[in-house]
């Protein structure tokens, strides 16, 4: 099978999931290995207001985050950092994480997984969420967040 030699999609074309049903943050899936043949996972994550991510840690992966609006806390090996726009930062591979939304409105997380290490498969097997407009406002430059 031939691949593609650019794969591209639009803010509006993205599909959006929730791991499990009663989860405080969704995923607007980018590339993935399932979707698109990548070798790894580039989704956008979005934290409700209080929301976060269970403590979880990987194998092999480095995961990497951009915060592209609101506010919060990465907590990780022991250690808490508040996140705004513009902060990044890697979980190196066997380091357990954790990240919040402590702020009032939404937060909008880049987030990059490589290898994928089964985090395509997790999303994708999840609850289907449709994108509000807001969140496409955000995901397009036209939204605060």
């Amino acid at each position: 099978m031939m691949t593609a030699p650019v794969i591209a999609r639009r803010a509006g074309e993205l599909r959006g999931f929730r791991i499990s049903p009663g989860d405080s943050n969704y995923f607007a899936c980018l590339f993935d290995p399932l979707a698109d043949g990548v070798s790894f996972t580039l989704v956008v994550e979005i934290f409700e207001p209080g929301g976060r991510t269970p403590p979880n840690t990987h194998q092999a992966a480095e995961e990497c985050f951009f915060v592209l609006a609101g506010t919060g806390t990465a907590h990780a090996d022991g250690r808490e950092m508040p996140i705004a726009p513009g902060d990044c930062f890697v979980l190196r591979p066997g380091v357990e994480h954790v990240v919040v939304n402590d702020g009032p409105a939404k937060l909008y997380c880049l987030t990059l997984m490589t290898p994928n290490e089964g985090f395509a498969e997790l999303i994708r097997n999840g609850t289907p969420v449709q994108l509000p407009p807001e969140d496409i406002a955000v995901l397009t430059g036209r939204g605060r967040g």
